[in-house]
């Protein structure tokens, strides 16, 4: 278990500084702030619904085509890295334009089908999955932006679109850290958000846990360097308000962002009950959501087939709960839906949760597992982790 080395204090200057000239420095706030308690709670301002009105900016259009892309898991081997990562990204390509109606992109004569505004995809559609270790999981991790990236993006551009995907990432900023990210990349083909996994599911893998650097494993450092209104973010597009979480089983957490502003839920986990879950998100929040489940996936060394593919498919729920899109089976599929975002914005009326009520709860309630895990200590490798998993529940 290696002792984490803490992000170079220039990068934090110079997020903060990027901030402030974005008119957003009432957000930042001082180092020592930040280290002698973040994790208590915002101490700026943090962007969310003030009596039904939030942050937007204008739309392109009055309603979106949505594509949901449901398929495989494949690990790429760390010892073939090159050409495993690229076989998996030339898939990933190939669905992207299957969703856009088209089997070759770059021949725009034999396009059959509507354009989508927006493309997703689940958790780990390039990398795949594997229990690596720590030195293992910084090969698997991709830069942002680089070659894969631009790769997606280059498709985006192609198509006028939005492609939202999820990764293992690595930042300069976080040395020895991998991050899993969510990434949107726009019709420039630039990327135009990046949303870290808000936290891990703690306690419930046996002996194992996980070991990629979520906001939760690194709040202090995180909110020192980003900001409070970072820790849950909400992409601002000229498509709608969208959020990404890689999260299963964290009502509390989608219900904040909604709250934060998101018209558009994606819930990507591989592997997790994302139907049921988006159904339910939707119809609790008022909100759209999609819920993009993992395909059958052969060939993935260590798990059965259909690991992760057990759930019902792949959804798009209205604010109602009610399926507007979804798969009708576990192989690779596609569900497509229409979103009047327009429409949606001018009639959205938020659940009324009784803050006065509930916040004594909220505030005094003590989680088993505290954040910052990661900024004591990296572990190398799932057995490590699940070692610090123990020893914060008392039972190392």
């Amino acid at each position: 278990m290696s002792k984490a080395k803490d992000p170079i204090d220039s990068a934090r200057r110079r997020l903060l500084a990027g901030a402030s000239a974005a008119g957003l420095g009432g957000l930042a706030f001082g180092a020592s702030e930040a280290r002698a308690g973040a994790h208590e709670g915002p101490a700026e301002t943090v962007s969310v619904a003030q009596k039904g009105t939030y942050e937007t900016v204008p739309l392109r259009q009055p309603a979106i085509s949505v594509a949901a892309v449901q398929s495989r898991v494949r690990a790429v081997d760390v010892n073939n890295l090159k050409k495993t990562m690229g076989s998996n990204l030339d898939h990933v390509l190939s669905l992207i334009d299957i969703a856009q109606g088209s089997p070759d992109a770059w021949n725009r004569e034999r396009r059959w089908g509507g354009k989508q505004d927006l493309i997703c995809l689940h958790e780990f559609p390039v990398q795949g999955f594997q229990p690596w270790t720590r030195t293992e999981l910084n090969k698997v991790a991709i830069e942002l932006p680089g070659p894969e990236s631009e790769a997606i993006g280059k498709r985006a551009r192609e198509f006028g679109c939005y492609i939202a995907f999820g990764c293992y990432a690595r930042d300069p900023d976080w040395p020895r850290h991998v991050i899993n990210m969510s990434v949107i990349v726009g019709p420039t083909g630039d990327i135009v958000a990046k949303q870290w996994k808000a936290r891990n599911i703690l306690g419930l893998f046996g002996d194992s846990a996980l070991i990629g650097t979520t906001v939760y494993d690194v709040l202090d450092r995180f909110v020192e360097m980003y900001g409070w209104d970072a820790t849950l973010p909400i992409a601002r597009l000229d498509i709608g308000n969208i959020a990404m979480t890689a999260v299963g089983w964290e009502p509390i957490l989608y219900q904040a962002l909604a709250l934060k502003g998101a018209e558009v839920l994606i819930m990507s986990v591989t592997g997790g009950s994302n139907r049921e879950e988006a159904i339910a998100t939707a119809k609790h929040n008022r909100i759209y959501t999609v819920g993009i489940c993992n395909s059958v996936s052969p060939d993935n060394v260590g798990f059965p087939d259909a690991a992760g593919a057990e759930d019902e498919g792949t959804v798009i729920v209205d604010p109602r709960g009610r399926v507007a899109g979804s798969t009708t089976n576990h192989h690779e599929d596609i569900a497509f839906a229409r979103i009047p975002v327009a429409d949606f914005r001018e009639t959205r009326r938020f659940p009324e949760i009784p803050m006065a009520l509930l916040l004594p709860v909220l505030q005094q309630y003590q989680p088993t597992f505290q954040p910052n895990a990661f900024l004591e200590a990296l572990p190398e490798t799932y057995k490590e982790a699940g070692q610090m998993v123990r020893e914060r529940m008392g039972k190392g």
